[in-house]
């Protein structure tokens, strides 16, 4: 992005009513990153079920609104950042790291909800993975 955005200029000059959006969403990129930690122990960079550490599906804070604030945070900044840097490349970058993690997102679901106890139930109660919408699957 620097390259494109700054270095070369590949994109053109993004107005300002663009780059405002880019800030508020890295904001609210890094207050779910924040929150996700905090809210839940058990957050990890890997798909496992922890269970030396007694491992349980965790439903408040922002993980009552979203079953994936960590995810949701990481897709705000890779869209916001291109935003507020004025790339149109790593726009495109960051849409296809948004379907990567949506992928990521329906194999982890599937290992929840066999293996984590009351995590079917979670999903009943906190619909969204993501957007606050239902993605369907």
């Amino acid at each position: 992005m620097p390259l494109d955005a700054q270095r070369f200029g590949w994109s053109p000059v993004f107005p300002a009513w663009v780059k405002v959006p880019g800030i508020a969403g890295l904001a609210g990129s890094f207050f779910l990153f924040f929150r996700s930690y905090t809210d839940n122990t058990f957050l990890s960079p890997l798909v496992r079920i922890q269970q030396d550490r007694r491992q349980h599906v965790v439903s408040t804070g922002v993980y009552g609104f979203v079953r994936h604030p960590m995810y949701l945070g990481g897709i705000l900044m890779f869209v916001s950042a291109p935003l507020l840097l004025g790339s149109v490349f790593g726009i495109l970058a960051g849409l296809a790291l948004t379907i990567l993690l949506m992928a990521r997102i329906r194999g982890e679901e599937r290992l929840l909800v066999r293996d984590l106890h009351g995590y079917q139930e979670y999903t009943q109660i906190v619909r969204y993975r993501l957007f606050f919408v239902s993605l369907a699957g």
